[in-house]
Protein backbone atom coordinates (compact mmCIF):
# COMPACT_ATOMS: atom_id res chain seq x y z
CA UNK A 1 0.00 0.00 0.00
CA UNK A 2 1.10 3.09 -1.14
CA UNK A 3 -0.33 5.60 2.06
CA UNK A 4 2.27 4.35 4.01
CA UNK A 5 5.71 6.16 4.98
CA UNK A 6 9.15 4.07 6.02
CA UNK A 7 10.54 5.49 9.15
CA UNK A 8 13.94 4.16 9.77
CA UNK A 9 14.94 5.04 13.67
CA UNK A 10 18.49 4.24 14.94
CA UNK A 11 17.58 3.25 19.04
CA UNK A 12 14.79 1.09 20.64
CA UNK A 13 13.22 4.51 22.32
CA UNK A 14 13.19 6.58 19.45
CA UNK A 15 10.60 8.10 18.04
CA UNK A 16 9.72 9.77 14.91
CA UNK A 17 8.00 12.92 17.25
CA UNK A 18 5.99 15.64 15.53
CA UNK A 19 7.29 14.39 11.80
CA UNK A 20 5.43 10.92 12.92
CA UNK A 21 2.55 12.59 14.21
CA UNK A 22 1.81 14.83 11.50
CA UNK A 23 2.39 12.17 9.08
CA UNK A 24 -0.65 10.34 10.77
CA UNK A 25 -2.87 13.33 10.86
CA UNK A 26 -2.61 13.19 6.59
CA UNK A 27 -3.58 9.75 6.60
CA UNK A 28 -0.27 8.15 6.16
CA UNK A 29 0.74 4.92 8.29
CA UNK A 30 3.90 4.31 9.81
CA UNK A 31 6.21 1.16 8.69
CA UNK A 32 8.62 1.85 12.02
CA UNK A 33 12.03 0.06 11.16
CA UNK A 34 15.51 -0.46 13.18
CA UNK A 35 17.87 -1.57 11.37
CA UNK A 36 20.51 -1.27 14.00
CA UNK A 37 18.10 -3.63 15.70
CA UNK A 38 18.05 -6.30 13.02
CA UNK A 39 15.41 -4.74 11.05
CA UNK A 40 15.78 -4.99 7.44
CA UNK A 41 15.01 -2.26 4.56
CA UNK A 42 12.70 -3.29 1.33
CA UNK A 43 14.35 -3.37 -1.84
CA UNK A 44 11.58 -1.05 -3.48
CA UNK A 45 9.46 2.00 -1.98
CA UNK A 46 6.98 0.99 -4.47
CA UNK A 47 4.74 0.18 -1.33
CA UNK A 48 5.52 3.57 0.40
CA UNK A 49 4.63 7.18 -0.34
CA UNK A 50 8.39 8.08 1.30
CA UNK A 51 10.65 7.25 3.74
CA UNK A 52 12.14 9.35 6.88
CA UNK A 53 15.78 8.16 8.34
CA UNK A 54 16.28 10.41 11.54
CA UNK A 55 19.24 10.75 13.38
CA UNK A 56 20.75 9.07 16.03
CA UNK A 57 23.96 9.05 18.66
CA UNK A 58 26.17 7.19 16.08
CA UNK A 59 28.36 8.57 12.97
CA UNK A 60 27.57 8.17 9.12
CA UNK A 61 31.26 7.61 9.51
CA UNK A 62 30.90 4.48 12.22
CA UNK A 63 32.36 1.42 10.43
CA UNK A 64 28.95 -0.54 11.39
CA UNK A 65 27.04 -2.82 8.84
CA UNK A 66 23.78 -1.27 9.17
CA UNK A 67 25.34 2.09 9.02
CA UNK A 68 27.12 1.16 5.79
CA UNK A 69 23.86 -0.62 4.58
CA UNK A 70 21.39 2.40 5.20
CA UNK A 71 23.79 4.52 3.29
CA UNK A 72 23.80 2.52 0.70
CA UNK A 73 19.74 1.80 0.27
CA UNK A 74 19.70 5.50 0.00
CA UNK A 75 19.88 4.72 -3.34
CA UNK A 76 16.53 3.19 -3.79
CA UNK A 77 14.69 6.57 -3.17
CA UNK A 78 16.62 8.26 -5.18
CA UNK A 79 16.41 5.91 -8.20
CA UNK A 80 12.82 5.78 -7.75
CA UNK A 81 12.73 9.37 -7.11
CA UNK A 82 10.57 8.51 -4.49
CA UNK A 83 10.63 11.37 -1.33
CA UNK A 84 12.98 10.62 0.80
CA UNK A 85 14.12 13.17 3.97
CA UNK A 86 17.40 12.46 6.26
CA UNK A 87 17.03 14.27 9.46
CA UNK A 88 20.69 14.93 11.28
CA UNK A 89 21.80 11.86 10.90
CA UNK A 90 19.70 11.03 8.17
CA UNK A 91 20.67 13.53 6.52
CA UNK A 92 24.48 13.30 6.63
CA UNK A 93 24.36 9.79 5.45
CA UNK A 94 22.30 11.38 2.46
CA UNK A 95 25.13 13.51 1.77
CA UNK A 96 27.72 10.20 2.42
CA UNK A 97 25.97 8.35 -0.84
CA UNK A 98 26.18 11.49 -2.52
CA UNK A 99 30.42 11.82 -1.78
CA UNK A 100 30.05 14.38 0.67
CA UNK A 101 32.10 14.11 3.87
CA UNK A 102 31.17 14.34 7.21
CA UNK A 103 33.16 15.51 9.77
CA UNK A 104 33.55 17.35 13.13
CA UNK A 105 33.60 21.25 13.61
CA UNK A 106 37.28 21.96 13.18
CA UNK A 107 37.48 23.77 16.42
CA UNK A 108 35.37 20.99 18.66
CA UNK A 109 31.86 23.16 18.99
CA UNK A 110 29.02 21.41 18.51
CA UNK A 111 25.41 22.71 18.16
CA UNK A 112 22.98 21.72 21.07
CA UNK A 113 20.16 23.80 21.90
CA UNK A 114 18.90 26.14 19.40
CA UNK A 115 20.45 28.15 16.99
CA UNK A 116 20.30 30.76 14.05
CA UNK A 117 19.13 29.44 10.52
CA UNK A 118 19.50 31.53 7.62
CA UNK A 119 17.87 30.03 3.95
CA UNK A 120 19.67 30.56 0.81
CA UNK A 121 18.33 31.74 -2.27
CA UNK A 122 17.47 28.97 -3.23
CA UNK A 123 15.54 27.97 -0.28
CA UNK A 124 13.58 31.39 -0.01
CA UNK A 125 12.27 30.61 -3.29
CA UNK A 126 11.04 27.27 -1.92
CA UNK A 127 9.12 28.49 1.14
CA UNK A 128 9.60 30.53 4.37
CA UNK A 129 12.14 29.38 6.88
CA UNK A 130 11.93 29.27 10.52
CA UNK A 131 14.73 31.90 11.88
CA UNK A 132 15.89 29.51 14.41
CA UNK A 133 15.46 25.58 14.73
CA UNK A 134 16.71 23.12 17.73
CA UNK A 135 20.05 21.33 17.13
CA UNK A 136 21.44 17.96 18.92
CA UNK A 137 24.68 17.03 16.64
CA UNK A 138 28.73 17.41 16.82
CA UNK A 139 29.21 16.69 12.95
CA UNK A 140 28.03 18.82 9.99
CA UNK A 141 28.31 17.82 6.42
CA UNK A 142 29.69 18.79 3.46
CA UNK A 143 26.98 18.74 0.13
CA UNK A 144 30.39 18.87 -2.57
CA UNK A 145 28.27 20.12 -5.32
CA UNK A 146 26.20 17.29 -5.04
CA UNK A 147 23.08 18.80 -4.26
CA UNK A 148 20.98 22.43 -3.61
CA UNK A 149 22.09 24.18 -0.36
CA UNK A 150 18.99 25.62 0.89
CA UNK A 151 19.76 26.99 4.76
CA UNK A 152 23.12 27.84 6.35
CA UNK A 153 24.26 28.09 9.72
CA UNK A 154 26.98 29.78 11.37
CA UNK A 155 29.35 26.60 13.04
CA UNK A 156 28.49 24.17 10.50
CA UNK A 157 27.49 25.84 7.17
CA UNK A 158 25.20 23.21 5.72
CA UNK A 159 22.04 22.75 7.53
CA UNK A 160 19.10 21.98 4.60
CA UNK A 161 19.65 20.91 0.63
CA UNK A 162 17.77 18.94 -1.59
CA UNK A 163 18.89 16.39 -4.65
CA UNK A 164 16.96 15.64 -7.31
CA UNK A 165 13.57 15.86 -7.55
CA UNK A 166 12.34 14.52 -3.87
CA UNK A 167 15.61 13.99 -1.07
CA UNK A 168 16.26 16.31 1.08
CA UNK A 169 18.43 16.73 3.92
CA UNK A 170 18.07 18.66 6.91
CA UNK A 171 20.72 19.28 10.36
CA UNK A 172 17.99 20.58 12.96
CA UNK A 173 15.62 18.61 14.68
CA UNK A 174 12.11 19.67 13.32
CA UNK A 175 10.19 16.44 15.12
CA UNK A 176 11.43 17.25 18.41
CA UNK A 177 8.30 17.07 20.74
CA UNK A 178 8.39 18.58 24.06
CA UNK A 179 8.44 14.96 25.61
CA UNK A 180 11.65 14.54 23.49
CA UNK A 181 12.95 17.90 24.90
CA UNK A 182 12.95 16.86 28.63
CA UNK A 183 14.55 12.96 27.89
CA UNK A 184 17.39 14.84 25.60
CA UNK A 185 18.34 17.53 28.47
CA UNK A 186 17.65 15.04 30.90
CA UNK A 187 19.46 11.91 29.96
CA UNK A 188 22.22 13.69 27.35
CA UNK A 189 22.84 16.89 29.97
CA UNK A 190 26.42 16.05 30.20
CA UNK A 191 26.68 17.10 26.45
CA UNK A 192 25.60 20.15 26.96
CA UNK A 193 28.74 21.06 28.58
CA UNK A 194 30.51 21.01 25.21
CA UNK A 195 31.87 23.74 23.50
CA UNK A 196 29.00 25.88 21.61
CA UNK A 197 26.24 23.98 23.43
CA UNK A 198 23.67 26.01 24.72
CA UNK A 199 22.51 25.02 28.74
CA UNK A 200 19.50 23.03 29.30
CA UNK A 201 17.39 26.23 30.81
CA UNK A 202 17.72 27.64 27.23
CA UNK A 203 16.86 24.72 25.34
CA UNK A 204 13.19 25.31 27.21
CA UNK A 205 13.30 29.07 26.96
CA UNK A 206 14.13 28.98 23.25
CA UNK A 207 11.28 25.97 22.74
CA UNK A 208 9.12 28.71 23.74
CA UNK A 209 10.50 31.45 21.75
CA UNK A 210 11.24 29.24 18.42
CA UNK A 211 8.19 26.50 18.30
CA UNK A 212 5.06 28.00 17.12
CA UNK A 213 7.53 28.76 13.86
CA UNK A 214 8.84 25.82 13.87
CA UNK A 215 5.86 23.49 13.78
CA UNK A 216 4.76 26.21 11.05
CA UNK A 217 7.39 25.05 9.07
CA UNK A 218 7.41 21.35 9.57
CA UNK A 219 3.36 21.46 8.40
CA UNK A 220 4.36 23.34 5.07
CA UNK A 221 7.59 21.33 4.05
CA UNK A 222 5.98 18.01 4.56
CA UNK A 223 2.82 19.06 2.02
CA UNK A 224 5.86 20.33 -0.04
CA UNK A 225 7.72 16.88 -0.21
CA UNK A 226 4.79 14.71 -0.41
CA UNK A 227 3.11 16.56 -3.21
CA UNK A 228 4.62 15.88 -6.89
CA UNK A 229 3.68 18.56 -8.02
CA UNK A 230 5.02 21.43 -5.79
CA UNK A 231 7.75 23.99 -6.50
CA UNK A 232 9.80 22.03 -4.05
CA UNK A 233 10.51 19.53 -7.67
CA UNK A 234 11.41 22.48 -9.71
CA UNK A 235 13.98 23.69 -7.12
CA UNK A 236 15.03 19.81 -6.62
CA UNK A 237 16.07 19.36 -10.11
CA UNK A 238 18.31 22.60 -10.28
CA UNK A 239 21.42 20.41 -10.04
CA UNK A 240 20.02 16.80 -11.29
CA UNK A 241 19.80 18.19 -14.99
Amino acid sequence: MTDQILIVLHQQASSPGRVGQMLKSRGYALDVRRPALGDCLPTTLEDHAGAVIFGGPMSANDDLDFIKREIDWIDVPLTEEKPFLGICLGAQMLARNLGGAVRRHPEGRVEIGYYPLTPTEAGRSLMQWPEHVYQWHNEGFDISGCGTLLAEGNDFPNQAFCYGPRAFGIQFHPELTLAMLYRWTVKGCARCEQPGARPPPEHHEGRALYDGAIRGWLEHFLDLWLDPASPAEAVCRLNAA
